[in-house]
């Protein structure tokens, strides 16, 4: 069956993503990998808790001018991604704590509680937790 596998996040620097996903976020450094033919780094990342096979996050360093021009506007300004949780305080407080920049405050909704951040390029990202009862509740 079909399935969503990776998907490709726009990068400055491994490294520096690196940094801020890990270890400011708490990803799971899932894959790092030297590729010769293309002198580029394959790495992939999943949120912590993330099962084994779930959807990652390829990092993709920019590898050219074009491509470096969408790095922290992937979406056009409009959130990107959204990390789902199942204690919104809890990660709230310790992205507040890592200097993660929250651009819009915690709100809740009739579908969950939910704030959106920077991401360190500027991506826009949902913090959510979704309502008991909702489909993408846990």
């Amino acid at each position: 069956m079909p399935h969503l596998a990776h998907i490709a996040l726009i990068v400055r620097d491994y490294d520096e993503a690196l940094a801020f996903y890990v270890g400011k976020l708490g990803f799971t450094l899932v894959e790092d990998s030297y590729q010769p033919e293309q002198d580029k780094r394959w790495v992939t990342i999943r949120p912590p808790g993330a099962p084994d096979g779930a959807t990652t996050i390829l990092l993709a360093r920019a590898s050219n001018e074009h491509q470096a021009n969408y790095v922290g506007d992937q979406a056009g300004g409009r959130v990107f991604l959204f990390l789902a949780t199942d204690d919104f305080e809890r990660d709230h407080a310790a992205f507040t704590a890592a200097g993660v920049e929250w651009v819009r405050a915690p709100a809740t909704y009739d579908y969950g509680r939910v704030a959106v951040f920077k991401d360190l390029y500027g991506n826009l990202w949902d913090l959510i937790q979704f309502a008991a009862g909702h489909p993408n509740a846990a």
